[in-house]
């Protein structure tokens, strides 16, 4: 209409248009070719921001119908048809990309999708704030990129029977009905206009189907499809924005009155002062409202709204119901949307609010075990109910306490010492509160057996003592794992002829060359005994092991 101001978006779309006209005018150089998909891909980025915003516009009027059915239902339906409609026309031109590909490459539809086009997410229109898959054009990638022959026999036929005949009479019906929806107040400029008189770089008269895809390369076409889906988004969101300023609601009215306890938080430990706000709320039990809550977030902003969970109202109040699934403090956010009864615009009011989350405990501890093991790394768990791990600071009076990654703890404790306590406190809301101590005895690691072939006494075969090989001190019933002694050196004896035979110390708990000679001269019935065995522990700490004495059998 006279004296209108282009939209940065109608300005945006009208500069690529013009930039894609002069491309037209030109030989397809690569460099000319290659602008053609830049200008392609700026084009689909452009309009895939764009459907968010529709989407968006969508989740509004939606949120006005269901908080005023009545008032709202006469434009939300006409909202939801020019959805429709809207969607129908933009599918068939997603469609007319893939047959066009298809017939420049001389394959099959099927062919051609597996081959130059990928499935991506994009916003789905029909469920606002949620996302659905879309086949996207790798054009890059499309060998005829810069071929016009297959794609002006497709879009213009042999005899004006083309596609692009069929798509301009989409494009009428479509715009004819956008007006009839906001006015032809808006002709000029709600764009699709596919009729009047164009004119070439020679200046020859054409129509609309023959100025745009007459000899055009394949990379234009499907350049020009997108320019043309991005009018169709325009002239939508133009639509529904003409539609959602007509909504007007009827100035609030109360008909209730109660008083509301809002608890600081409902779980306290002692020590801790319970805080609520007592007021006076007033509510209309027929009005529908729609609450929109977030939980995990301290505010509800433009960027996180589509992931809230939407509550609506029961006789004018909303109630809230969360699962208790994550252990600890939790916190939500939140918005109420209403219309504002003097602007007639839609009104946020956030919220936010935290709970806690306490497990069913169950605390079993031996009173006369409480056991701590020297030279090693104990793993502890030290947590409060309905205390979040991060909130603890736990302490050692003798010793020395690590976090590991998954939350739990490990003690060290030294070697001389009889007893060590194990206390913790928690910060909240700025106060330290004390959570009680444990008493622990520490005591060494029990020393461990010495075995070869997993015996200390008895008959054992040649071969069999061969093969083991070597000496393994071994921690029976002892439930710690990585925890092993070394066997730092040994003695062999033997009675030979009536004589004591040594092989002199071992510094190893393998077999040596003296050994296995040993062995293998062993007769039936010899004894060999494995004495003065000497192991250190993983601490350093030097122990003598038990003898082992086997017979051959």
């Amino acid at each position: 209409m006279a004296g209108y101001k282009e939209t940065p978006r109608q300005k945006m779309i009208g500069m690529m248009y013009l930039v894609l006209t002069a491309l037209l005018a030109l030989n397809v150089s690569k460099d000319i070719l290659n602008a053609f998909i830049v200008v392609n891909d700026s084009m689909e980025s452009t309009n895939e921001s764009f459907a968010t915003k529709i989407s968006s516009q969508y989740a509004r009027f939606e949120s006005q119908y269901n908080l005023n059915p009545g008032k709202v239902e006469e434009y939300w339906v006409t909202a939801k048809d020019v959805r429709e409609k809207s969607n129908e026309l933009i599918s068939y031109i997603e469609d007319l990309k893939i047959d066009l590909v298809a017939g420049s490459e001389k394959m099959t539809r099927e062919v051609a999708i597996k081959t130059y086009f990928v499935l991506e997410n994009v916003p789905d229109q029909f469920n606002p704030g949620q996302m659905k898959e879309q086949y996207m054009l790798k054009l890059n990638e499309v060998p005829t990129k810069d071929k016009f022959d297959e794609p002006t026999n497709f879009m213009i036929g042999q005899n004006n029977n083309g596609k692009a005949y069929e798509l301009s009479k989409k494009m009428t019906e479509f715009r004819n009905y956008i007006l009839g929806v906001v006015g032809d107040q808006y002709k000029d400029r709600v764009g699709l206009i596919t009729e009047g008189t164009y004119r070439d770089a020679t200046n020859t008269p054409m129509n609309w189907e023959r100025y745009n895809f007459y000899y055009t390369i394949l990379a234009a076409d499907i350049t020009i499809l997108n320019k043309i889906i991005a009018e169709v988004q325009t002239a939508e969101f133009d639509a529904i924005t003409q539609l959602y300023g007509n909504i007007s609601e009827k100035d609030f009215k109360f008909d209730n009155v109660a008083a509301k306890v809002i608890p600081k938080t409902t779980y306290i430990i002692q020590g801790q002062n319970y805080e609520a706000e007592v007021l006076v709320a007033a509510y209309d039990s027929k009005t529908k409202s729609q609450v929109k809550v977030l939980r995990g977030a301290d505010k509800i902003t433009a960027a996180n709204i589509g992931n809230a969970q939407v509550f609506n109202s029961i006789n004018g109040t909303v109630k809230l119901d969360f699962p208790g699934t994550s252990i600890g403090p939790q916190r939500y956010a939140g918005v109420i949307e209403m219309l504002d009864p003097t602007t007639q615009e839609l009104s946020q009011y956030e919220f936010k609010g935290d709970y806690i989350v306490a497990p069913p405990a169950l605390t079993v501890s031996p009173l006369k075990m409480n056991v701590l093991y020297a030279e090693l790394q104990n793993p502890i768990s030290i947590s409060s109910p309905g205390i979040a791990t991060e909130y603890l600071t736990p302490k050692i009076t003798k010793g020395k306490l690590t976090k590991k990654s998954d939350g739990s703890w490990e003690a060290e404790v030294p070697i001389n010492e009889k007893l060590t306590t194990i206390s913790a406190t928690a910060t909240i809301d700025g106060k330290t509160i004390n959570l009680g101590s444990y008493d622990f005895r520490i005591k060494r690691v029990p020393k461990p057996i010495a075995t070869i072939a997993g015996m200390t006494e008895g008959k054992i075969d040649r071969d069999a003592l061969l093969a083991a090989g070597a000496i393994i001190p071994d921690l029976e019933d002892f439930d710690f794992e990585n925890y092993y002694y070394e066997i730092v050196s040994y003695e062999l004896e033997s009675i030979v002829g009536g004589d004591l035979q040594s092989t002199g110390t071992v510094r190893s708990n393998r077999f040596n060359d003296a050994v296995k000679n040993t062995i293998k001269g062993a007769r039936r019935g010899q004894k060999l005994f494995f004495m003065n065995i000497q192991a250190k522990s993983p601490g350093g700490r030097a122990v003598t092991l038990n003898p082992i004495n086997l017979e051959i059998q």
